[in-house]
């Protein structure tokens, strides 16, 4: 029998879960055993998984779980170094040039396990077959405005942390941005046709924000692109890839410009690809913004975890994307699973 086994997230200010109580419902009646662990910060109440009929299992014992259990979770596992001989379902990051991404791979090979990795399942005409994107477009583009609110008092953006839901965030950051008795910033976001730029422009228009949408008929030409540097926003919503063009380069920090703060929403600062080359590093929920030039000031804001700001909104909308997919995991070998693998095995060969 298919054992599919939800982990405990394990990562700091990670509350969210890529399968609900009603999915893990549809998966049971379809013959697959499901194992939630018990968790201290998981935004859904395991109760619910109790009454959905899943075995639970202590917090972060999945390492103990029956080794043809297949570990569920979303975001990185602890950098312990230690074999992988699980089969794991995960945002890996491991298959875009990150330098980090090198150690993991070489867990899953001494362990013998394989990663389906969630950023690399698509399908037949090669679409991501569940995102959180819009929901980290929508939690990006409030705290670069809560930077660029900060900005306006002279001071940097201060912490930030989950919100029960979106209306609370609305209501926090439109007392910020009324505060600073300054005129609405205007914003450019790149990548404004997919679902992280949705959620970036609708967050920004839900403020009052004007916002320039480009895609890729705007970015076709490579660059450079002055416009941006005409905005005091900007948001990318590209993640990054060979031949994305380079939006914001070095010599930005010492040309004349507007801009002054950056929401780099696709986060791969250590990729050879990363189209914002004015910082090196993410930023966290703690210092959410990184200042790179202070002449005039330009703060970068690069969370990587986002989504887990309105964890509610964001693990419903993405389990019920992914259910269809969880579904097939009968059958490894064939569909999403099939082609995830054979990344895998593209990225592990010797």
């Amino acid at each position: 029998m298919t054992h599919l086994w939800v982990r405990a997230e394990q990562r700091l200010n990670e509350d969210r879960v890529g399968l609900t109580p009603k999915g893990a419902k549809a998966l049971m009646d379809a013959g697959i055993k499901v194992t939630v662990e018990e968790s201290s910060v998981r935004a859904i109440p395991l109760q619910g998984y109790v009454d959905a009929g899943c075995d639970i299992a202590p917090e972060n014992s999945w390492s103990q779980a029956p080794t043809d259990a297949i570990i569920f979770g979303l975001k990185e596992l602890p950098e312990d170094g230690t074999p992988l001989p699980h089969r794991h379902i995960m945002f890996g990051h491991a298959f875009k040039g990150q330098h980090s991404g090198k150690a993991l791979l070489d867990r899953f090979k001494a362990g013998g396990g394989t990663l389906y990795d969630l950023e690399y399942l698509v399908d037949e005409a090669g679409r991501r077959v569940a995102a959180f994107g819009y929901w980290a477009g929508y939690a990006g583009a409030a705290v670069t405005l809560k930077t660029w609110a900060a900005q306006q008092h002279g001071k940097s953006c201060g912490s930030v942390g989950v919100y029960p839901n979106k209306d609370s965030l609305l209501a926090e950051l439109s007392g910020e941005l009324d505060a600073t008795r300054s005129d609405r910033p205007k914003a450019i976001v790149i990548g404004a046709l997919g679902r992280v730029g949705t959620g970036a422009a609708d967050l920004c228009e839900a403020m009052g924000v004007h916002v320039t949408k480009w895609d890729m008929a705007e970015t076709s030409s490579g660059g450079p692109f002055p416009e941006i540097l005409n905005h005091d926003l900007f948001l990318n919503c590209i993640f990054a890839r060979p031949g994305t063009p380079v939006f914001v380069p070095r010599d930005a920090l010492t040309t004349p410009r507007k801009l002054t703060a950056i929401g780099d929403v696709a986060c791969d600062p250590d990729s050879d690809y990363n189209p914002v080359p004015v910082y090196d590093r993410a930023t966290t929920w703690e210092e959410p913004a990184l200042r790179v030039a202070t002449d005039p000031v330009l703060d970068v804001m690069a969370i990587d975890n986002l989504p887990s700001m309105l964890p509610v909104e964001s693990s419903e909308d993405y389990a019920e994307q992914l259910l269809p997919s969880l579904l097939t995991l009968v059958d490894l070998d064939a569909g999403v699973w099939g082609r995830a693998a054979m990344t895998f095995a593209e990225h592990t060969k010797d």
